[in-house]
């Protein structure tokens, strides 16, 4: 048995009864980082066994692991933050577990891009998650199609990129376009900074940008 278990992303309170439950009963918790887990682990006193997980490794243990469920091992998987497999590791794990005939099972909770495009005040019916933009081959040409997606958009940037990404933004999207920047969503100075492409390259520009953010994009109008 597979149990995708998702983590705080911030404020450790977040933690649901029934993710701690599995993690303090399961033969083996699957950690991106055991080191940066380790202080989850420790705050709710689990001493479940971790090993690494993650996307420099899966390729070479997922088939051994998914054996070791096959024996009756129950193992779940956790990510730095948020939910595992949403841009993190874990899908081809899930996809041999399923190929398998092993059960899994993911627990609702906490991910960053639910929040912030709730955050956003745009258009929440409808949306496109796109994750992390590809850094060099292929970025334009995403960028292009993208630039005319009707729907509301949500993507992940490293502070280090991020100055870049609202640049192409105003490039490919136009300055008009309304945009809504989050971080540390759900801690103490949890941010979500409404405003134009062009607005928003010039206030990132004058900042000292730390931490992941999500980045939330209004669709292109329909003509």
């Amino acid at each position: 048995m597979l149990y995708v278990v998702p983590t705080p992303i911030g404020n450790l309170g977040d933690m649901t009864l029934r993710a701690l439950q599995v993690l303090q009963t399961v033969d083996v918790v699957l950690a991106e980082n055991p080191r940066h887990s380790s202080k989850l682990l420790r705050h709710y006193q689990i001493k479940t066994k971790v090993l690494a997980y993650h996307q420099h490794n899966e390729h070479r243990l997922a088939t051994s692991l998914v054996r070791r469920m096959i024996g009756g091992e129950r193992m779940a998987l956790i990510s730095d933050a948020g939910t595992p497999c949403i841009s993190d590791a874990g899908y081809l794990l899930v996809r041999h577990c399923i190929e398998a005939g092993v059960s899994v099972s993911c627990l609702p909770g906490a991910t960053a891009f639910v929040p912030a495009l709730v955050m956003s005040g745009l258009p929440a019916h409808e949306f496109l998650f796109c994750g992390f933009l590809p850094s060099k081959k292929g970025r334009r040409q995403r960028l292009q199609q993208l630039a005319q997606e009707p729907r509301t958009l949500i993507l992940y940037e490293a502070p280090h990129r991020l100055l870049h990404l609202l640049e192409d933004l105003v490039c490919y999207f136009g300055a008009e376009r309304q945009v809504c920047l989050c971080r540390e969503i759900s801690k103490v100075h949890e941010q979500a900074i409404r405003m134009k492409a062009a607005e928003a390259y010039q206030w990132a520009a004058a900042q000292q940008l730390r931490g992941e953010w999500v980045i939330v994009v209004a669709g292109a109008e329909k003509s």
